[in-house]
């Protein structure tokens, strides 16, 4: 065989490793990799073997890490653990009585109430808007929070928009969302926005006027900005949403650390539970699987539906 070819066992066998590998979304292997090393290194300060670890090590790990890390943490280190043996064809210990009764324990120990971030409401989006300044990163800004909130988005979601995924028509635009948390193998959802009725916290307008004032024709929609108001042409990284809805919390007197990138979706969900939407028509836009998860957004919008205190006369 030449020198230059490949066998093909060799080709087969690499591209099967790169096929398991595209398996999971790369934020979610990054994840798997940044626990694992976490276990690693205390199995190497505490004497124990990593790979394979024996189902007492992981249970002492749990133990070692429950006063520092809440039950939902140490959920996905299990995962990764799992993952890391499986991978390398061991035996994943994680489904062992003894580390299933012990994480059991912890979760009765500690609890396991999530600690929620709040959303942002159209009240406050308008609010947020109107304080936004009209410079080239209010104009981005201002086309991310209308357009994350509209869409339902993931924080993930916005920053992978692309002048290509977008269609400007007479209703609005389609925005396709090429890939999700729900949608891994890309099949990609397109959604109507259409015109606000103020022009002022119209999605569709605020990204045309981001788009155009950016000179933006190909690529990725969100850019960076610098201080002299100048537009890289890289994608903004996804923690920057977040960092602008912190901002523009903090400015309109929302406290910062009650809100995250996850707070334009959620308040677009509770908002359209206030208003009356249908479950199906808000699951469609938000492209939830599952009913059970909406039962935190149902709970949020109908905390002040009944007024007790007035029934009770107080």
């Amino acid at each position: 065989m030449p020198k230059n070819l490949v066998p093909p066992s060799t080709r087969i066998a690499t591209s099967v490793e790169d096929y398991v590998q595209e398996s999971k979304a790369e934020r979610t292997r990054a994840a798997y990799q940044r626990d694992w090393k976490i276990f690693s290194e205390w199995c190497t300060v505490n004497g124990r073997e990593a790979l394979p670890a024996s189902p007492e090590t992981v249970a002492l790990y749990l133990t070692d890490m429950a006063a520092v890390l809440k039950p939902i943490t140490l959920g996905r280190r299990l995962a990764s653990i799992s993952v890391m043996h499986q991978n390398e064809q061991h035996a994943s210990p994680t489904g062992n009585i003894i580390v299933r009764n012990t994480l059991t324990g912890i979760k009765r120990h500690y609890g396991t109430a999530q600690t929620r971030k709040a959303p942002i409401r159209a009240p406050q989006l308008r609010r947020a808007v109107d304080a936004m300044p009209d410079d080239m990163r209010g104009l981005r800004d201002k086309a991310i929070l209308l357009v994350g909130y509209i869409g339902a988005l993931r924080r993930s979601e916005v920053v992978a928009i692309d002048f290509e995924d977008i269609v400007f028509v007479d209703q609005g635009m389609k925005l396709t969302v090429r890939r999700s948390k729900t949608d891994q193998q890309g099949r990609g959802v397109a959604m109507g926005i259409g015109y606000g009725e103020q022009a002022s916290t119209c999605p569709v307008r605020a990204l045309r006027a981001w788009i155009e004032a950016a000179g933006i024709t190909s690529g990725p929609v969100f850019r960076p900005v610098n201080r002299a108001g100048i537009v890289k042409p890289t994608r903004l990284d996804d923690k920057e949403v977040a960092l602008i809805i912190k901002d523009i919390a903090d400015k309109i007197g929302i406290n910062p650390d009650t809100v995250s990138g996850h707070s334009l979706r959620a308040g677009f969900i509770t908002d359209q539970y206030s208003a009356g939407t249908a479950e199906a028509i808000i699951m469609d836009r938000s492209r939830h699987k599952s009913h059970a998860v909406m039962s935190n957004y149902r709970r949020e919008a109908s905390l002040f539906a009944f007024n007790y205190t007035g029934v009770a006369g107080l």
